[in-house]
């Protein structure tokens, strides 16, 4: 017998009493309220791009990585002018390429990049191809343009600058970063003074503005670049800016609101070719280098910046002549030794003689456009309370120039500032010279030079490497070169300063030893 499957319970019957309502009729809706009711328009939804899909491996390899030391000193320098230069082969190209990539992602950043030449300007965008579409993905090359453009908006313009007139190429321009690179390729200064005035951003871009050059020792521009970058501070130590012509620190003009203060600093970052284990290593490259004359061995091998062909003093080397300033014994024989000129410079070397005869400069002075009577004060307030055994002046100041009052010696005299006449007879300045030469080797016995000059006397230490020689008399120097302070230090060496025994003042000695008997010393 089948039986019945029971019925599932509706849900109208599972509900208690109670709860039952009946359903009431819905009225059709009127016509009328039908088209009452407003038609919504339809919306535009617009399709949103999806990101790409990142490559994690892909994304951690490693593009560019500086070296330890110099190159990862310069990429991350933070003053606004910086120099990477010396040896060859210290990464510097590559350094220069990476700088401006820490921009790249700003749109405001508007940088260019400048080499001397369109030739040398073709290596540089060569290696910037193998390098930026790998670091920057969706970054473009306008080959017309010259302009690597990134996905953000930011760009680097590489272009040329071959004379001074190319300037005005980039005249009403706006860039956040300039690199110049081989920076002494340019003989003057004017192109890179001249970009600066170029570096401007807004507020809100949140960028510094940079300049950053890289080179090697030697070229028409050594001189200046090394007057810049090279000698006001030791290597590796930024420093306030200073201006070219006076040596003075380049302040904010009369008016504005921070008048007086320093403008921005400038630091000189040094590297060889050991800086770069990439091409140090096998030591082919290095030996490349050591087969070169020796001056452009010195500048490319050694990065030497105190060297150049045709130099009158080779020998000198800043780790041997030059040493730390130090306070000179009283008991020193101190001297002064000067080379005026009043539309040119005035030269003013101060020297000491230590108990072994050694020479030291340990002071210097280099001013222009000074009459002679206003150098005598300047003289005497800088000295104080020093004791000057005797100043050794240019004989020609003696000499009364068409007017019947005192020479310009006799000004300064009268001021209290003594001098007597420097050697100026026949031979003397070959003389001179030669006597210079003695004093910069080096005593086998001591292993000292018979002169070093203190790291505060900026000017002598950069004016005398750089002197040349004369070319129709090799025995003499250029007189044409700056020489204001190589003649001074020729008065002063033609002196024969000596230092003797009844010199030595035992209670002021800087041994600190204090002697009962200040005669005899015991």
């Amino acid at each position: 017998m089948r039986r019945k499957k029971p019925e599932s319970p509706s849900i109208s019957n599972s509900l208690p009493r109670s709860t039952k309502k009946p359903l009431k009729k819905s009225k059709p809706l009127k016509q009328e309220s039908l088209e009452s009711v407003p038609t919504p328009e339809p919306q535009r939804v617009y399709a949103t791009a999806l990101p790409e899909q990142i490559d994690t491996v892909k994304a951690q390899e490693v593009i560019f990585k500086p070296n330890p030391g110099p190159q990862t000193d310069f990429l991350s320098a933070g003053e606004q002018e910086a120099l990477y230069g010396g040896a060859a082969g210290g990464g510097k190209s590559y350094a220069m390429l990476a700088d401006p990539v820490r921009n790249f992602n700003n749109p405001y950043a508007k940088q260019l990049l400048v080499r001397r030449s369109t030739e040398e300007l073709r290596e540089l965008i060569s290696v910037s191809k193998q390098l930026y579409p790998k670091a920057i993905p969706g970054i473009k090359w306008l080959e017309r343009d010259k302009t690597w453009v990134a996905p953000s908006g930011a760009s680097l313009w590489m272009s040329y600058l071959d004379s001074d007139d190319d300037v005005l190429r980039y005249q009403g321009q706006a860039f956040t970063w300039v690199g110049f690179d081989e920076l002494t390729q340019w003989p003057t200064p004017y192109a890179w003074n001249y970009l600066r005035s170029r570096l401007r951003t807004t507020k809100e871009s949140g960028l510094k503005l940079y300049q950053r050059a890289t080179t090697n020792p030697g070229g028409p521009g050594m001189q200046w670049v090394k007057k810049m970058f090279v000698d006001p501070a030791p290597p590796g130590t930024p420093f306030w800016a200073t201006d070219l012509d006076s040596g003075e620190v380049i302040t904010w003009p009369k008016g504005h609101s921070r008048a007086g203060d320093p403008l921005f600093k400038r630091r000189f970052i040094p590297a060889t070719l050991f800086d770069n284990p990439y091409l140090a290593e096998d030591g082919l490259y290095e030996a490349n280098l050591l087969s070169m004359p020796e001056h452009l061995r010195k500048q490319l091998l050694e990065g030497n910046w105190d060297v150049n062909e045709g130099a009158a003093f080779p020998e000198f080397n800043r780790k041997t002549h030059v040493c730390e300033a130090f306070e000179v014994p009283r008991s020193w024989v101190k001297f002064r030794a000067a080379d005026y000129g009043y539309g040119s410079y005035t030269g003013v070397l101060w020297l000491a003689v230590a108990p072994t005869g050694q020479l030291f400069v340990y002071r210097e002075l280099y001013v222009s456009k000074v009459t002679a009577e206003d150098l005598a004060d300047m003289i005497l307030e800088i000295e104080g309370d020093d004791r000057i055994r005797y100043g050794v002046l240019d004989s020609s100041l003696w000499h009364n120039r068409g007017d019947r009052g005192p020479s310009l010696a006799e000004q300064m005299i009268k001021r209290g500032c003594k001098w007597r006449p420097a050697d100026r007879s026949k031979g003397s300045r070959v003389a001179g010279k030669n006597k210079i030469h003695q004093l910069l080797q080096v005593d086998p016995y001591s292993e000292e030079p018979g002169i070093q000059i203190m790291d505060n006397c900026t000017q002598l230490i950069s004016q005398l490497p750089a002197i040349p020689l004369d070319k129709r008399n090799p025995e003499d120097v250029d007189t044409n070169a700056e020489d204001h302070l190589y003649d001074a230090l020729r008065y002063a060496v033609m002196t024969r300063p000596k230092s003797h025994l009844f010199d030595y003042d035992p209670a002021a000695s800087r041994s600190g030893f204090q002697a009962s008997d200040n005669t005899f010393g015991y």
